[in-house]
């Protein structure tokens, strides 16, 4: 009797076990499935948490297709399509996998003078960020910012209609957990100035003679620029995490990669 007791309560136990690892899984509209614990139903979101994780993460209604609870029961939220309709041709591409931990920098904007700077001047601030922040990210994955420009490109999302989306979508567009956003504003000033002067005497052939010579002037300009650097970062609920300027401490026209260089190492991705 005691050996079939002891049977018995050992398969209730292995029963509770298998009860307890088992996860809900959470199917996104864009293929991605998500599996740990959902904690809450709410009006236009769920409330979820990872395998392993305490940290709460919030998942909008829209963004799901449907969840297969831990005890098989499946709640749809939105069906999919059996075929695209011709207004959704040109809708916009969403990248897939899991967005945690990745980073996505988009190209700064610049202005020079009040005037727009080059679209290659945009992107070659967003080229010396990365370089500044992949190289002590950590557990960050920063995306290289070509494949962050063919998303975008991909979108329609151009530096003119950029401002026409919120943090949050643009993060869901590149599959990433942050944004890093930066303007550069620059300003010419003052102009410095440097000279130098020479004098070299010429040969005397005959001492009653005068002596002479000849003299040389050489002078260059240099042209000031005041530069301050804005640099925020969001998370892909459209929340900014970092907002800091600073106005670079040298008047030259590449200063502001020092200002770059000193936000980048105190903002919350850098990794010393």
């Amino acid at each position: 009797m005691r050996y079939l007791l002891s049977i018995l309560t050992t398969l209730l136990l292995s029963l509770s076990v298998l009860a307890q690892n088992k996860t809900d899984v959470i199917l996104k509209t864009n293929g991605e499935e998500m599996k740990g614990k959902v904690l809450e139903i709410l009006d236009n979101d769920i409330k979820f948490t990872y395998d392993g994780e305490t940290l709460v993460y919030s998942v909008k209604k829209s963004d799901i297709r449907k969840i297969t609870f831990s005890s098989g029961r499946v709640q749809t939220f939105n069906a999919a399509a059996t075929a695209p309709a011709p207004a959704q041709a040109d809708s916009q591409p969403a990248a897939t996998g899991d967005s945690r931990n990745k980073v996505a920098i988009l190209p700064f904007t610049f202005t020079k003078d009040g005037q727009a700077a080059p679209e290659e001047v945009s992107m070659q601030v967003q080229n010396e960020c990365y370089a500044l922040l992949s190289r002590h990210s950590g557990v960050y994955t920063v995306l290289e910012p070509r494949r962050t420009d063919v998303l975008l490109n991909k979108a329609n999302i151009t530096r003119a209609s950029i401002m026409n989306y919120t943090m949050d979508e643009i993060a869901r567009i590149l599959g990433v957990e942050y944004i890093v956003d930066g303007m550069v504003t620059q300003n010419r000033t003052t102009q410095t100035s440097y000279g130098s002067s020479s004098y070299q005497n010429k040969d005397k052939k005959d001492d009653d003679k005068k002596s002479s010579g000849s003299s040389s002037t050489y002078a260059t300009t240099q042209q000031n620029y005041q530069s301050t650097l804005d640099l925020k970062i969001y998370n892909d609920k459209g929340a900014t995490i970092y907002s800091q300027n600073r106005k670079a401490f040298w008047n030259t026209e590449d200063a502001y990669k020092s200002a770059l260089e000193y936000l980048i190492k105190r903002c919350p991705l850098y990794t010393k």
